[in-house]
């Protein structure tokens, strides 16, 4: 990566927190999240940034429409890893009322509410371990469930991490996955009659901002729209 003809690379899950020790210097907001996911090669010196967090945001956005606010909402998170972190820095500074973090073990929620805390200063933040009877609390009052693991990655997968016939029927559910395009949470959620949305326009506005970073150029927006069967 760090020779000259390369402009530099994006970084997947497992790998964007560990690849953080490997880079010479971070961005203000890679570093406020904790995961890169972005990697620019400025003469030699490795950059991390993380788009996960703006382009997240932004296919959210226009799958919930423009009078959509995620301010005053509740947000829960399935997930504590490299994606969760960047979903979970942008719903706090768009000033979500509560965010919610269900994990796999107490520890590991712990460890990622302690990390927001001292990265954010945010107080609205809470968390318990999934299958709890405190987790299926949490989900009756959604607004919007994020998936940030890789459960229903692989077709023959159909583990679901919550009950999704506890969640309000306006709650938006939104998978980072994009293949399958509907993985199991997501076919429960539309069968539920939420609004559904995968992670494949996640994809396209990350990868738009790393065009950007990687070429100091606009990015060819509807190229790569077309490109990903968007249009």
């Amino acid at each position: 990566l760090r020779t000259p003809h390369m402009l530099g690379a994006n970084v997947t899950i497992p790998h964007k927190e560990a690849v953080i020790p490997w880079l010479d210097e971070c961005d203000p907001q890679a570093a406020r999240i904790g995961a890169v996911n972005t990697i620019i090669n400025l003469q030699g010196r490795l950059i991390g940034y993380n788009t996960d967090a703006p382009g997240f945001l932004q296919a959210l956005q226009e799958r919930a429409g423009p009078t959509f606010e995620l301010r005053g909402k509740q947000a829960i998170l399935l997930g504590n890893g490299g994606a969760a972190r960047g979903a979970a820095v942008a719903l706090l500074d768009s000033q979500v009322e509560t965010l919610t973090i269900l994990g796999r073990t107490e520890e590991a929620v712990a460890s990622f509410l302690a990390h927001l805390r001292q990265q954010t200063g945010a107080s609205n933040l809470r968390g318990t371990q999934l299958g709890t009877l405190a987790a299926r609390n949490f989900l009756i009052e959604a607004d919007v469930l994020v998936n940030t693991t890789s459960v229903g990655l692989k077709p023959e997968d159909e583990t679901q991490l919550v009950p999704i016939e506890v969640l309000p029927v306006a709650t938006l559910v939104m998978d980072m996955i994009f293949n399958p395009p509907l993985t199991p949470l997501l076919r429960a959620a539309e069968a539920r009659g939420c609004p559904v949305l995968n992670g494949l326009s996640m994809l396209l506005y990350q990868g738009t901002l790393a065009f950007e970073i990687w070429t100091g150029q606009s990015a060819p927006v509807d190229v790569m729209r077309a490109a990903l069967g968007l249009e």
